[in-house]
């Protein structure tokens, strides 16, 4: 299904920095402590980013591509590309994985189409969503399904997921005292193809909030971090934000420094092209 065949398996968990548990025979097992050091690991090496749809060009899904850019390309991608790997991962170590389709909730009542790609992965018998490609706000390692409203701490920030009518299963963040809806979604099954079509809709569409503005996005353990545009974001736990401008100038090296970007010369120079047209 994720063609977890073709993923070059020591490869992506050197770009992650595994060091998680191994069997005897140096295979890694499907099992739950596995899970959580991958997806662990996966969360904290590869920013979230959609530089490439920026700067108008294609976003390829097949792994191959995806390993290229995300792997031996060491650059990040938005949440085809994260959980497109995160999946072929998962699936060659021997999980069983299916696709979700999610609709984002952080911009209040309004009612968004579904385009955010999540993860389902059953460990003995129990579901668990796994997420790598929801940027800063998004879980740092899977968060069981099987119990609606529990509470799951990930280090200093708490997530609970609610099961609605319909079975539709919404995932929230508690900041400060509030929790905050990030996304729901419903049980169908999303299949690689379906991403393909939401892939094209989120880097093509003008409605896109892909279209036209830098957004690089990385989860932590004690802080949140996002650029969006030309501002620079903090999350805390308890509910604090914080936010400068960031000058054309120090782009690129506010995307090294915060998110481990490191572009290639052609990146750089395409990249000061579209910020210049902004001016």
């Amino acid at each position: 299904m994720w063609s977890g065949d073709q993923l070059d398996l020591g490869a992506y968990l050197a770009r992650i920095g595994y060091e998680g548990p191994v069997g005897d025979d140096g295979e890694l097992l499907p099992d739950l402590e596995t899970l959580y050091a991958v997806h662990r690991a996966h969360t904290r090496a590869i920013a979230f980013e959609s530089l490439d749809v920026l700067l108008g060009r294609p976003v390829a899904l097949d792994v191959k591509a995806i390993e290229d850019k995300l792997v031996h390309g060491r650059r990040g991608g938005y949440c085809y590309e994260q959980n497109s790997l995160l999946a072929a991962a998962l699936e060659r170590i021997g999980f069983q994985v299916s696709g979700r389709g999610a609709r984002n909730r952080t911009r209040g009542d309004t009612l968004l189409p579904v385009t955010h790609a999540v993860l389902v992965v059953t460990v003995a018998g129990q579901s668990w969503l796994c997420d790598a490609g929801f940027g800063h706000q998004g879980p740092l390692e899977p968060v069981p399904l099987a119990r609606s409203g529990a509470e799951v701490e990930q280090g200093e920030w708490t997530y609970a997921v609610r099961e609605e009518e319909d079975g539709v299963l919404a995932l929230s963040l508690l900041r400060g005292d509030t929790w905050r809806d990030l996304y729901a979604f419903s049980p169908q099954r999303y299949h690689p193809v379906d991403y393909v079509l939401l892939n094209h809709y989120s880097s093509t569409h003008p409605r896109s909030a892909f279209i036209g503005q830098v957004i690089v996005q990385r989860p932590g353990d004690a802080v949140r971090t996002a650029l969006v545009g030309r501002e620079l974001t903090r999350l805390y736990p308890d509910g604090r934000s914080e936010r400068r401008p960031v000058a054309r100038g120090e782009l690129v090296a506010v995307l090294d420094r915060e998110f481990g970007l490191r572009l290639s010369e052609r990146d750089v120079e395409e990249l000061g092209r579209v910020n210049l047209a902004e001016d």
